[in-house]
């Protein structure tokens, strides 16, 4: 079984607004990610809210599968919502694929390859890789969770990435890297205008 972990807990503070709540293409940003989820196959979709986490749920379609979890701590950076995140998933997960709720551009197709990796035996990670740049979105197997775990601040997964390169299996994507959305500007452009 394998995991959608999708991290939209963070205040958008240097967006000003709640960007889970943006309207992009007739639907809140955050949507996007979970419809891309949910068309990839996860087996189950965990959404890590935070700040105005009322707001923010109360606006989702939940997919089939998906459910929302609240990270209380949200305000100390984005690995707590990771360990919010992981702790809720199921306990016949094997493996989490984390994804970002800030960028809309993710396509199903990408998250589905990410997991294809993990199944054909590769890790205990597996990340996108577009046209040599790795990124998002990531997988990682439950023999890597408690390093995750320990992860603090507002750092998410790249310094567990980071000192063990040799569990990484890279699948490469031939398109550019999904942009994410951190201000208004990426807004506006990601709205086209």
């Amino acid at each position: 079984m394998i995991s959608g972990i999708v991290l939209a807990g963070g205040t958008s503070s240097r967006l000003g607004r709640p960007k889970q709540l943006l309207v992009l293409g007739g639907k809140p940003l955050l949507q996007h990610t979970l419809d891309a989820a949910a068309e990839a196959g996860l087996d189950e979709i965990v959404v890590v809210l935070g700040h105005m986490a009322p707001e923010v749920g109360s606006v989702l379609a939940l997919p089939a599968g998906a459910r929302t979890v609240v990270n209380p701590d949200y305000a100390t950076g984005q690995a707590s919502s990771l360990r919010t995140g992981l702790a809720a998933a199921s306990a016949e997960s094997d493996a989490a694929v984390v994804l970002l709720g800030d960028q809309p551009g993710m396509p199903a197709s990408t998250i589905a390859a990410v997991a294809g990796g993990f199944r054909a035996g590769h890790g205990p990670i597996v990340q996108a890789s577009y046209r040599g740049t790795p990124s998002h979105p990531v997988l990682f197997a439950r023999s890597v969770w408690p390093d995750l775990m320990a992860v603090t601040g507002d750092q998410g997964a790249r310094e567990v990435i980071k000192a063990h390169r040799d569990w990484v299996y890279r699948v490469p994507v031939d398109a550019e890297i999904p942009p994410d959305l951190d201000t208004l500007e990426d807004y506006r452009r990601l709205a086209g205008g």
